[in-house]
């Protein structure tokens, strides 16, 4: 049982990282996911109502406490070998969260497939306000985490 912590920018293709490795069996916390979930059909994927993703909010808190009961054997009788793997969509750790999950043994991913591609990706794919998450994601993020692997996620297009 493995808890990973996926990081990187809006776009990066942190979802599409966790989708080309989680098994049916493994538990995917994705605020973009949960928040399609609680909303009424037509929804949009990332444009999300404040309302809708204050309770998004805290189901993903609830589902994180619970999960990482889970990935630490918390509880647990059935052998790590037998745990589903969690994967948690974190765009952007503080530090002191990203001390919390290395206590708890995880490990992180930071997808990043380069400054130019993202923004690119950005100004195609989600709302303007996500450049500036987006940029606010790089210029914080000028040297990789203690302990993190770093993934380029190119993706389909010619970007």
């Amino acid at each position: 049982m493995v808890l990973y912590v996926v990081t990187g920018p809006p776009t990066a293709g942190k979802s599409a990282w966790i989708t080309g490795r989680a098994r049916p069996r493994d538990i995917v916390i994705d605020l973009d996911r949960i928040a399609l979930a609680l909303a009424g059909p037509g929804a949009d994927d990332h444009d999300h109502d404040p309302h809708l993703l204050r309770v998004a909010h805290k189901a993903r808190f609830a589902a994180i406490k619970e999960a990482t009961r889970i990935s630490t054997g918390e509880g647990q009788s059935n052998p790590p070998e037998q745990r589903p793997d969690v994967y948690l969509i974190h765009t952007q750790p503080s530090v002191k969260q990203r001390a919390r999950y290395h206590r708890q043994g995880a490990r992180i991913i930071v997808v990043d497939p380069g400054r130019d591609i993202t923004m690119a990706r950005v100004r195609q794919l989600r709302q303007p306000s996500m450049e500036r998450v987006a940029a606010r994601w790089y210029e914080q993020h000028t040297h990789t985490p203690r302990g993190a692997t770093v993934v380029n996620s190119r993706g389909s297009r010619n970007w």
